[in-house]
């Protein structure tokens, strides 16, 4: 049976493993939203840190976010969110082929390393004696230059895998603030307060609201 018919079978469980505070797990929330498909998912926490969460039975790795269809299990966040424009008909999160769609993911896989490297610097204040300033230094070098970047080319205003993407890294910089970015990108500014006013799935999927 292919995925689409699991999917639409009511009997089969759709669960999504993750956290609210989860730039990855928000990523797919969004998505989910402005694809359509969020009515058919049951959202379940996990915890990471959890020796004895089933996480670690679901993903080897531990890692968030997790989708649970029936028997079927997928991980990480590019895969599902692979799987979900899939299930949408295609060409609504990036672009079905060609070299449009290697554009897309280039700059979209951009925007999620500003995320991981800003959750790397996060635990590593959280879960080290001592800091080490050479490989912040490293961190912080790789945020800056993909802001500069999308400071110089931002995208278009819309809820495809680059805008959502790149909204879900600007709004953990905002919260979690291992760098000041706002100060010396203002066109990226500009971008970001637009983007949570004409794409409703960002205000939804605060932390608060979520």
């Amino acid at each position: 049976m292919g995925i689409r018919n699991i999917w639409l079978d009511p009997a089969v469980p759709v669960i999504l493993r993750s956290s609210v505070t989860s730039p990855f797990g928000r990523k797919l929330r969004m998505a989910a939203i402005e694809l359509g498909l969020a009515d058919r998912i049951t959202r379940e926490h996990a915890d990471t840190l959890d020796a004895q969460d089933t996480l670690r039975l679901q993903n080897p790795l531990g890692k968030l976010p997790c989708l649970l269809i029936g028997d079927h299990v997928f991980y990480d966040s590019w895969v599902i969110l692979d799987l979900f424009d899939d299930l949408a008909g295609r060409d609504r999160l990036f672009p079905a082929k060609g070299m449009a769609r290697y554009h897309v993911l280039t700059r979209a896989k951009l925007a999620d390393g500003i995320t991981d490297a800003a959750l790397l610097m996060v635990y590593e204040g959280r879960f080290r004696d001592s800091l080490s300033p050479r490989w912040l230094d490293h961190q912080t070098g790789k945020i800056h230059r993909a802001l500069a970047d999308f400071e110089a080319q931002p995208p278009a205003v819309r809820a495809d895998i680059v805008g959502i993407t790149l909204a879900c890294a600007l709004g953990y910089l905002d919260w979690r603030a291992p760098v000041a970015w706002r100060e010396d990108h203002p066109t990226l500014v500009t971008w970001f307060e637009h983007f949570a006013q004409v794409v409703p799935s960002f205000s939804q999927t605060e932390r608060t609201n979520a």
